[in-house]
């Protein structure tokens, strides 16, 4: 069993909003546990938005300054995305039945998720930044890991 995004419809089709990422459904195993396939696919979806959302404000950050008007508004979008994640991280973390193998290294994602996107609101320059984005994605690979010893993916 997989999960796949829903179409949208929208009622304007000449001027449509930004559907957000999509992410393809993966295999799960037959004998996945049902809490970890739940959790680690929102978990999926998660990153998959912080990703897109931080990657452009690092792309928009590298060789400028925070005074920059494009960093100040793809700081301000990758800020709203992290703190979106990192709801949805801790939310997933606490899936009930969850094996904590798996909810804890998506709780540790989603707690370096706040504390970079803290950094980004303070406006911390970049050795900060890139240390925190390790550490998030030291925790994003061990979530992973967990999900995929469960029988699903993230």
């Amino acid at each position: 069993m997989g999960f796949a995004p829903a179409p949208t419809a929208f009622a304007d089709d000449t001027a449509p909003p930004d559907p957000g990422v999509q992410v393809d459904a993966a295999p799960v195993s037959d004998d996945a546990a049902p809490a970890a396939v739940v959790a680690c696919g929102n978990f999926a979806q998660a990153l998959d938005g912080a990703a897109t959302y931080y990657g452009e404000f690092s792309d928009s950050f590298e060789g400028s300054n925070y005074n920059d008007p494009a960093v100040q508004s793809s700081n301000e979008v990758g800020r709203t995305a992290l703190r979106q994640a990192a709801g949805v991280a801790m939310d997933s973390a606490g899936t009930p039945g969850l094996d904590p193998n798996v909810a804890n290294p998506m709780r540790a994602w989603s707690a370096d998720a706040t504390k970079l996107l803290l950094k980004m609101a303070l406006r911390i320059p970049g050795d900060s930044l890139n240390t925190t984005a390790t550490e998030m994605n030291n925790d994003a690979t061990a979530a992973q890991e967990a999900c995929a010893a469960a029988g699903t993916h993230a």
